[in-house]
């Protein structure tokens, strides 16, 4: 598979109304963005979303995604202490397990959160990345992590939002190009240092309700594992923060 587009509920995402859907091989909806446009294939929403905030009618070429799939793929990338516990995340390492695509487009997933004005695009919502969470001890850094197992994986990260974002993935259009040569040369040390220490800590929850155990995860170790994948990646993507 080429392309997948990947659909948060960022106040900007009903742009991608308009984009013709050749430019993507599947589109993947996160939570209540399966409102966005009603040609998504796959909806992936988490234990507590209310039933009444499914859509009502899923037609037979689209497919409802829960934890009984997403949890054992997100499993196979270290889990969600490392990974980051935000859907967006979460949904960006199912589609790198399932469909092994060569791009993941990125579309209101950019986690930043205005004072004032709408949130999402449905008006306002819960910041749910925001909360204090020993999984995003930064979100550039889940970020950077992703971006440096796909691209080993084959796979570009790429943001199509021209927004404020907390993912630091190379802008882009919704029309297919590939990363420049600048884009896609990681700091191997920093890489195999981050999962040394990843696999030092040992922090893995299989059922994937790591909340249940943040107790005990040393906060300090955390971010030191952050500055580790923030290092990995083309300084260029970081060079911002």
């Amino acid at each position: 598979m080429d392309r997948v587009l990947l659909l948060g509920s960022a106040p900007n995402s009903i742009i991608a109304r308009q984009w013709d859907n050749k430019n993507f091989d599947r589109i993947v909806a996160i939570n209540n963005a399966w409102q966005v446009r009603d040609d998504w294939n796959d909806l992936i929403y988490p234990h507590d979303l209310l039933p009444e905030r499914l859509p009502p009618i899923v037609n037979e070429n689209q497919n409802l995604v829960d934890e009984e799939s997403f949890v054992p793929a997100q499993n196979k990338y270290g889990g969600f202490i490392y990974a980051g516990g935000t859907m967006a995340f979460t949904a960006a390492y199912w589609i790198l397990d399932h469909f092994k695509p060569k791009q993941i487009a990125f579309m209101g997933c950019d986690m930043h959160y205005p004072k004032k004005g709408p949130t999402h695009f449905y008006g306002t919502g819960e910041p749910d990345p925001l909360r204090d969470d020993i999984s995003l001890t930064s979100l550039e850094a889940c970020a950077a992590r992703f971006y440096v197992l796909a691209l080993q994986q084959g796979c570009e990260s790429v943001n199509l939002s021209q927004l404020p974002s907390r993912l630091i993935f190379p802008r882009a259009s919704e029309t297919r190009s590939e990363l420049s040569p600048q884009f896609r040369t990681l700091d191997q040390a920093a890489v195999t240092d981050a999962l040394a220490l990843e696999k030092e800590l040992g922090y893995f929850v299989l059922s994937g309700r790591y909340w249940k155990v943040a107790r005990i995860i040393d906060r300090k170790q955390m971010l030191e594992l952050d500055k580790l994948w923030l290092a990995a990646v083309p300084s260029v993507l970081t060079q911002h923060l």
